[in-house]
């Protein structure tokens, strides 16, 4: 299961502290001028060590591609990636190797699998999570092309939650701010709870909001591939991710039916909505409406300070992690949150051309 995707399909493979991490990418379309710069923005937006609310490990996080692409452009063949690991410290990890962390997939893995990589969590690490980022770049270049841009933005940051509609924001400012919080006054108070959660040596969770717009009507499946499931399975992939909700979500809950139904109305740009309580999405298809959602992230589980636990031959211990650790992931996720959604929807995008031919 180290597959994503059905027509446009990533597999991705390595561990933290493993030589690097990398992915194959098959489906795409050949003829795709593809822009790296925009990849390796996209990479400098999730590496470590960009700002003094994430951690301070330095990896230069270079992507290398040795399949696929000729003279810039795509070939329809598969596209094979790798970005090496460079700043690994594996001996911060040598007093866990016997020791299940609270929280980690340490307890898990040896239980499925009878082994496990305890320098940095191996492949549950979320250092996995630069093939999505690659994939995902690419992902955005194809939708680019028929009018579909993907955007994410911090919305909260433990009890400090931005209380403004995505349309009320002007979402070009969001990497004014090393938080990715478009709106500067509650950017300086999340920015200053991480900054508290790091003193505490403790981690602070939040919310990412991600939009679509451009997406026409038509994506999806009816049954079992619904836009929406689809976009709730690619997220709740991403590590740390506790919840996923799209349009009105939670909140409609406490709407009436009538208050709730997006009424269809005539305009010059054809059949639209008066509202998007539906969030862009009905019975599992696309409506030509924005696709909004948010994805709620817990406190990521590694804390710089003393802990109960259990090793493995169930003698209780206590452990004090050392390394260098985010003290809230909500910043370096937001390119992850945008890559997962342009897997989902170039995915869409293609079948979608499949069932009109």
């Amino acid at each position: 299961m180290n597959t994503f995707g059905h027509i446009f399909r990533l597999t991705s493979f390595g561990e933290s502290h493993g030589r690097g991490i990398g992915g194959i990418i098959d489906g795409c379309p050949a003829g795709l001028q593809v822009d790296v710069d925009l990849i390796q923005q996209d990479l400098a937006r999730r590496k470590p060590g960009q700002s003094k609310i994430t951690t301070q490990r330095k990896e230069p996080d270079q992507v290398e591609f040795l399949s696929g692409i000729f003279e810039g452009k795509t070939q329809g063949t598969p596209i094979a990636f790798v970005v090496w690991n460079q700043d690994q410290h594996s001996n911060d990890y040598n007093d866990l190797k016997d020791i299940y962390r609270p929280s980690h997939a340490d307890y898990t893995y040896i239980q499925k699998y009878g082994t496990r990589d305890h320098r940095g969590g191996g492949r549950s690490s979320a250092r996995e999570t630069i093939a999505r980022v690659v994939a995902g770049a690419i992902a955005k270049q194809v939708l680019a092309q028929v009018g579909v841009k993907i955007q994410a933005f911090v919305s909260q940051v433990g009890e400090i939650k931005l209380e403004k509609s995505y349309k009320e924001l002007d979402l070009s400012k969001t990497e004014d701010t090393i938080v990715r919080c478009p709106d500067s006054e509650t950017a300086e108070a999340m920015i200053d709870r991480i900054v508290k959660a790091g003193k505490d040596h403790d981690t602070v969770g939040g919310v990412i909001t991600g939009v679509a717009t451009g997406i026409p009507a038509g994506w999806g499946e009816p049954v079992f591939n619904k836009l929406h499931a689809d976009l709730g399975f690619a997220m709740l992939g991403i590590n740390a991710v506790k919840g996923f909700e799209y349009g009105s979500g939670f909140r409609g809950t406490a709407l009436s039916g009538s208050q709730h139904n997006d009424i269809f109305i005539n305009t010059e740009s054809g059949i639209r909505t008066k509202t998007n309580h539906s969030g862009g999405i009905q019975g599992g298809i696309s409506n030509g409406e924005d696709v909004y959602f948010n994805v709620a992230f817990k406190p990521i589980a590694t804390l710089l300070k003393q802990q109960q636990t259990l090793d493995k031959d169930k003698n209780e211990t206590t452990i004090n992690p050392k390394g260098r650790h985010d003290p809230c992931v909500l910043p370096r996720a937001v390119p992850i949150v945008e890559a997962m959604a342009a897997l989902v929807l170039v995915d869409h995008y293609l079948l979608n051309k499949i069932n009109s031919l």
